[in-house]
């Protein structure tokens, strides 16, 4: 029997990013876009482009810069206006998809609709004709599949695939399903639709809220599934969806069981779940499989010493399998521009403007000379840092000097901010030196946000280590992430501060064009 190649779709920028928090800009998303097509995963779902301006723009903008070599979908709802928001941000892309997605569930029908089962069944049909007439590829979502009824669903199935679509999702959407009972719908499921048409893709979304969306995912492989949808880290709403490093690594350290495989390019996993963690602010858990920082970590001294022994004894496979061994140390003061560059384009920057590359590489010496010791993880802070600012809007604020006194009688912040060519300065005192600080930012910038959460942990090794704050606030009913990385922590935790306010700014600004358009 011949291995079977599974389809993996992406779905961090869609339903990855609907986690409270974890709102990506437009350059994030495209970097996160392109780290996706480095892991060469057959589809990316970039984004639900009815729901906002900005997210229309963001997917238009990953077809521009991966549309030729990935193939791009976005979702909409089973109505008109959705699914001609997908057309018109993906058209562009090489290979594009539409992805509608309709309730199927009793309870999704009744509660959220509030119409008879025939009648949103003729709503998916329309929809999918409707998709067709646009595109030749159109994806259709059963949601909440895993506690609809049998008969139902599967009318639903037949229904949209004579009226088009070609492929069919079956999504556990409330992580309700247990892997041999969800193995079996999908064999059910599977049948059938060879009988009814061989060429449509059966495909699976599973959630995390058991614990089993890996599980899942792969049980329904088993059982005939042809496409799986995951995300990087498993990120994603409640507990999150199926984790696709999980789900990857399991088909292939276990191939002879699921005689099954897919595309994706292993040694890139550990990078796009760091490059995921960076952008999101949301850490991995330490013990999580495969990208977790224990993950082939071995402190029992019966286990080291059988690995000094033979890897394979407790090794099923090697972190260099997932790209680990590429995050290790490999730079100094001394590395020269060749190293730094080969290191920069190994990460996927672009280096080809010269000057751009000049100004980076002096940024480099100076913290190689702070650091002693360069990371991978400091490169990447070096590049991501550095395009951040040279894109800055001079609309915005940035931090121009600072000063912080703590004791335990009165912690005191003086913080100097430009704004174009405004300067502002003043001083605060505060229960502590981040709050003294966030306490005089507010008060310069004069917007009234609320801090949510503060979190600061280290990126790298040594006591140079650069430290990363990630923080949240609320600001008009609204939460706004901010992120920002430096070798001084007050320093990064003022920098991210700054930049969650200047997103609010940037938020309020686009709302108000939006508006006055």
């Amino acid at each position: 029997m011949t291995h079977r190649k599974i389809i993996v779709l992406d779905t961090t920028l869609r339903d990855g990013e609907q986690v409270p928090g974890a709102k990506l800009n437009v350059h994030q998303k495209i970097e996160m876009a392109v780290q996706l097509k480095r892991l060469n995963v057959d589809i990316i779902e970039a984004g639900f482009p009815a729901s906002s301006q900005g997210d229309f723009q963001a997917v238009q903008e990953i077809v521009r810069t991966v549309g030729d070599a990935v193939s791009i979908t976005a979702l909409a709802r089973a109505v008109k206006n959705d699914i001609d928001a997908v057309y018109q941000s993906i058209k562009e892309a090489q290979n594009p998809l539409i992805h509608i997605v309709l309730g199927t569930s009793n309870i999704h029908v009744e509660k959220k609709f509030n119409r008879s089962k025939e009648a949103v069944m003729q709503m998916g049909v329309d929809a999918v004709k409707y998709a067709k007439t646009l595109l030749p590829h159109v994806q259709y979502s059963t949601e909440d599949a895993s506690r609809s009824d049998f008969e139902y669903l599967w009318k639903t199935i037949e229904s949209v695939v004579k009226a088009g679509a070609t492929m069919i999702n079956v999504p556990d959407t409330v992580g309700f399903a247990v892997p041999e009972e969800f193995g079996d719908l999908i064999r059910r499921i599977n049948e059938r639709l060879k009988n009814l048409d061989d060429k449509v893709i059966l495909s699976v979304h599973c959630h995390n809220d058991l614990g089993l969306a890996t599980a899942n995912t792969l049980s329904a492989i088993r059982n005939g599934a042809d496409k799986i949808e995951c995300t990087i880290n498993g990120l994603g709403e409640r507990a999150g969806n199926a984790s696709l490093e999980e789900v990857v690594m399991g088909l292939k350290v276990r191939e002879s069981a699921y005689k099954a495989y897919t595309d994706i390019r292993t040694t890139e996993l550990l990078r796009a779940s760091r490059l995921v963690t960076h952008l999101t602010g949301l850490d991995v858990q330490v013990n999580k499989a495969i990208t977790g920082e224990n993950a082939f970590a071995h402190s029992s001294g019966i286990h080291q010493d059988g690995l000094l022994k033979d890897k394979q004894v407790y090794e099923i496979m090697s972190p260099e399998d997932v790209g680990a061994d590429s995050m290790e140390l490999i730079l100094t003061a001394r590395s020269g521009r060749h190293a730094f560059k080969n290191a920069v384009e190994k990460m996927g920057f672009d280096t080809s403007d010269a000057a751009d590359f000049e100004a980076l590489f002096q940024k480099f010496l100076t913290l190689a000379d702070a650091k002693k010791e360069v990371y991978d993880h400091d490169v990447f802070y070096l590049v991501t840092s550095h395009r951040t600012v040279s894109n800055s809007d001079k609309q915005l604020y940035e931090l121009e000097s600072f000063q912080v006194v703590t004791n335990d009688l009165c912690p005191t912040a003086t913080v100097q901010l430009r704004k174009g060519d405004e300067v502002l300065k003043g001083s605060e005192v505060g229960d502590g030196p981040i709050d003294a600080l966030y306490s005089v930012i507010k008060s310069l910038a004069g917007l009234d946000v609320e801090l949510k959460d503060y979190k600061i942990n280290s990126l790298s090794r040594g006591k140079e280590a650069i430290g990363r704050v990630n923080i949240r606030i609320q600001y008009q009913g609204k939460t706004y992430s901010g992120r920002a990385m430096d070798t001084d922590i007050i320093k990064a935790s003022a920098n991210a501060f700054l930049n969650a306010v200047n997103g609010a700014l940037l938020d309020a600004s686009v709302e108000a064009a939006g508006a006055g358009a």
